[in-house]
């Protein structure tokens, strides 16, 4: 009682040395090593690939299939999933163990991933498989945004992604970045054969679409419903 009752006499003296307290947990709390905080979230390793065109249970069977059977083995994998688009993207994510050495764990992936392209399609493998650490929280979110409405959606896309993007991708310790929500240019060609042979055009301009564009993603409206076509793009007379 006597200890209680000598603050209770002194109320003043009783809240400069709470603040005190405040002030020193405050203090310590911004200087404790990051050591200090218990590794609670297991480490990730994601492999991406891309087969432009591709639906996704074509993505699922001729890319994530052969890629998921290769992991089988890895030291400390606890599980893996993976997801496919149908803009063609396949991601697959591999969750480690806690305390895992993630810079052995991806040499280690990467092997595998080295061992199932030659049974990736060819597509895939030319625009090649990427592995990288990858922490499966968000760090920061940036919003672009045009305050006088200025620009669309579209070009604000577009611009993250030529701009900004790949400055924030530089930056020492950071992983990745994601642009969400983002439209991408796109064109669509329409070829009159007979046309392009009266024109003269069929070397120079097929030729051009096919170097560039030999799987071709096209997208048509039927009754509001827009379904995805892999198609192969052909010269007139083949």
């Amino acid at each position: 009682m006597r200890f209680a009752s000598f603050f209770v006499d002194r109320p003043i003296f009783a809240i400069v040395l709470s603040a005190l307290v405040l002030i020193g947990g405050w203090v310590s709390l911004k200087s404790l090593p990051i050591e200090q905080y218990p590794e609670v979230v297991p480490p990730t390793i994601q492999v991406q690939a891309r087969y432009p065109g591709a639906s996704p249970q074509t993505l699922s069977e001729t890319v994530a299939a052969p890629i998921e059977q290769e992991m089988v083995g890895i030291e400390g994998l606890l599980y893996m999933s993976s997801q496919s688009t149908a803009d063609g993207q396949m991601s697959l994510t591999l969750t480690f163990e806690i305390g895992t050495d993630l810079d052995i764990a991806q040499m280690q992936v990467q092997a595998k991933v080295s061992n199932a392209e030659p049974r990736l399609p060819e597509e895939v493998r030319r625009l090649g498989v990427v592995t990288r650490k990858q922490s499966p929280d968000l760090l920061l979110v940036i919003h672009l945004v045009s305050p006088d409405k200025r620009y669309d959606s579209l070009y604000l896309g577009n611009y993250a992604v030529l701009n900004i993007r790949d400055q924030l991708k530089r930056v020492n310790g950071v992983g990745d970045t994601r642009v969400f929500g983002a439209d991408e240019y796109a064109m669509r060609v329409w070829l009159d054969p007979d046309r392009l042979v009266a024109l003269g055009l069929t070397a120079s301009l097929t030729g051009g679409i096919e170097a560039g564009f030999w799987l071709v993603g096209i997208a048509m409206g039927l009754s509001g419903l827009w379904v995805a076509l892999r198609l192969e793009s052909r010269q007139p007379g083949d």
